[in-house]
Order: C-alpha cells, then sequence, then structure tokens
C-alpha cells in the first residue's frame, strides 16, 4: 500500500473515532434522559419515528463505525496475523460494507418505522 493511501487511512481512522466520541455522548446522554425519565420502549420509539433529524444522527453514527472498525480491524490482522494483500483489502472493504448495511437497517427500522 502506498505511503499516501496509509495517511489517509491513519486521517480516515483519527476523524471517525472524533465523530464516534461525540455520537457516543450524545447517545449517553439521550440514554440518561430516558432512563431517569420512565420512558418506555414503546414511548422512545413513538418520539424517534419519523424524525429526520435523529435519524440523521445516527446514521452518522453508523457511517463512523464503518469507517473505523474496518481499518482498525485491518491493522490488527495485519499485525497479529501478517496479512497483507488485496485479500486483507476485500475482507475489511466487505466488513465495512456489511456494516454500513447493517447499521443502515437498524435506523431504518427504528425511525422509518420498518421491521429489522
Amino acid at each position: 500500500m502506498s505511503a499516501r493511501a496509509q495517511v489517509l487511512l491513519w486521517g480516515a481512522q483519527r476523524i471517525s473515532a472524533m465523530v464516534l466520541a461525540l455520537c457516543l455522548i450524545v447517545h449517553f446522554i439521550t440514554m440518561i434522559y430516558a432512563i431517569r425519565n420512565g420512558l418506555t420502549a414503546a414511548e422512545i420509539l413513538g418520539r424517534t419515528q419519523g424524525n429526520i433529524a435523529w435519524a440523521g444522527f445516527y446514521m452518522l453514527f453508523v457511517a463512523a463505525i464503518a469507517v473505523h472498525a474496518p481499518i482498525g480491524l485491518r491493522t490488527i490482522l495485519s499485525e497479529s496475523l501478517g496479512w497483507r494483500g488485496r485479500s486483507l483489502e476485500i475482507s475489511v472493504l466487505t466488513v465495512g460494507i456489511a456494516l454500513a448495511l447493517w447499521g443502515a437497517r437498524a435506523v431504518y427500522a427504528v425511525f422509518g418505522g420498518g421491521a429489522a
């Protein structure tokens, strides 16, 4: 892999980590609020379904995960197992796409009202 590609992956890993940290803080604050106010799952779904702002927020969360996790997995597999080359790149890309699709499906189920 070229030095430029390595730098881009490094940057994507760090930026996605910052986005994840912000998303986790907002998510935890929201969950604490819901729990302290005794909201049921049905009440939470009633507030979230059709809410484009929350759906957008959670899609950003999903996107950050879909970028961050495969880059970290790539590094772990490369350093621990010595796995390198095209097969590694395709494998971690597949993981990233799967995470993005699963996350998008979950966001749709919660915010669009569909069944997951």
